[in-house]
């Protein structure tokens, strides 16, 4: 998967370096001064990097903890996100990744303390208000954990900061290390999940459907908080079937009622990075079924978002209570 490591001078002998390094041995190792000599340079192409990405290990300088969008917002007072590793393991035809980076390289920060000690800041700075904490905004939060531990390393964290939740969004079944920690009623573990068609057409290398939910079925039985994601939904032509089933196998595999959160979205990316999609997959038909710009975003008309929302909340209501959905445009 990764064809070789690029490693920053500052962290050459970091800890975390070192770990990385043991798990890819065999692959060719460079140093450079600074991760933006490889991840940043235009003239990149997004799709052939993805074939045979490069892992950058590096440190996290400035911002580490940014303002969420507002789609990812599930309750609480104040939301934001922090991004341990930029792009994703797995190649789903809608990510927005495509269009916000240059690069398809896989990039590691392994200044973990750093981001501790700004989520630490936030948490003290918000008071008595309860404070959300994204992890896969910008990756998947779980796909690469048997080689960074990164939750392993953040979850026991968060059991200093009662008024802080954290989210690790995913689509991976990588959960060995969470079944081998106490959970903690602040943490979600939150899975993206679709219909059996889109999974298996337009989400590559992720796993499927029915792997994603045995994972979800496997931490509830051991007690850990989990959410559903059904988002984005897509619009095609069997949509209707396509995600009744898929409720319908959540309804049989997990306990509904327990779920922390379903929050549902329709397909929506910003205007420039819709784009850039659009161009890197000509003719798809993906970017072109009822698709129009509206207020800064190319996404579904407004009638049609709503039939897909519509639809999939009335489904959703049926198992759990309405106070538990939270609907995204």
């Amino acid at each position: 998967m990764v064809t070789q490591v690029y490693i920053e001078e500052a962290v050459r002998h970091h800890a975390r370096t070192a770990k990385l390094l043991e798990h890819y041995s065999g692959k060719p190792h460079l140093y450079l001064e600074r991760h933006q000599e490889v991840f940043n340079p235009r003239g990149q192409n997004f799709r052939l990097q993805k074939q045979n990405p490069s892992l950058i290990i590096a440190e996290k300088h400035g911002t580490r903890i940014h303002s969420a969008p507002p789609a990812y917002g599930t309750g609480g007072e104040q939301h934001y996100y922090f991004s341990h590793m930029l792009n994703c393991v797995y190649d789903c035809r809608y990510c927005f990744l495509q269009g916000m980076y240059r690069s398809a390289n896989y990039l590691v920060f392994v200044n973990f303390e750093d981001f501790v000690k700004d989520i630490d800041a936030t948490v003290e700075a918000a008071g008595d208000s309860e404070v959300w904490f994204y992890s896969g905004y910008d990756c998947d939060s779980l796909a690469f954990e048997p080689i960074t531990g990164f939750a392993e390393f953040f979850i026991p964290k968060f059991s200093q900061w009662p008024n802080a939740i954290l989210e690790l969004r995913t689509k991976s079944t990588q959960i060995r290390a969470l079944l081998q920690m106490q959970p903690l009623d602040n943490v979600v573990i939150a899975f993206s999940l679709n219909s059996d068609a889109i999974a298996s057409n337009i989400e590559e290398r992720a796993p499927s459907i029915e792997k994603r939910l045995d994972a979800m079925y496997k931490l509830q039985q051991a007690g850990w908080k989990v959410a559903a994601r059904l988002d984005p939904l897509i619009w095609y032509a069997e949509f209707e079937q396509g995600y009744e089933n898929l409720i319908q196998r959540m309804v049989e595999q997990l306990d509904c009622e327990a779920l922390h959160s379903v929050s549902l979205g329709s397909f929506r990316l910003p205007d420039g990075f819709f784009k850039i999609l659009a161009k890197l997959y000509p003719g798809h038909w993906l970017f072109a079924s009822g698709i129009q710009a509206r207020e800064g975003q190319h996404g579904y008309t407004e009638k049609v978002t709503e039939l897909l929302l519509d639809y999939c909340e009335e489904k959703v209501k049926q198992s759990m209570p309405s106070t538990k959905i939270y609907r995204h445009q």
